[in-house]
């Protein structure tokens, strides 16, 4: 988003296994810190199948220091949206983008 700061996030999620990543971005929102988050755990060896419905993801602002959780369907649903502002269309067009750059490497269903 334009104008928006970015912000230094810590940003953890379990894959099937129980087995939890954490990884850290900067982004100007909690949807694109979790897009930036997954982006990076797809290309990650040692980062096995995450889960697309309930699954939580916990996204730690750095500073100010401020947590947020959001679950992997409400992050795709969102995503799926074809309606909103500019800005919001703005967003999800280059988190699309940002998820998407990963193509060279094995996908992974997150």
């Amino acid at each position: 988003m334009l104008g928006v700061p970015q912000r230094s996030c810590r940003v953890s999620v379990a894959d099937l296994h129980g087995v939890e990543h954490t990884v850290e971005v900067t982004a100007g929102s909690v949807y694109e810190a979790v897009a930036a988050a997954l982006a990076v755990l797809r290309g990650d060896e040692w980062v096995r199948q995450i889960g697309t419905g309930l699954t939580t993801v916990s996204v730690k602002v750095q500073q100010p220091a401020i947590e947020h959780q959001v679950k992997i369907q409400d992050f795709l649903a969102w995503l799926g949206k074809k309606t909103g502002s500019p800005a919001e269309i703005a967003l999800r067009n280059n988190i699309e983008k940002m998820l998407s750059s990963n193509t060279a490497r094995p996908k992974r269903n997150l």
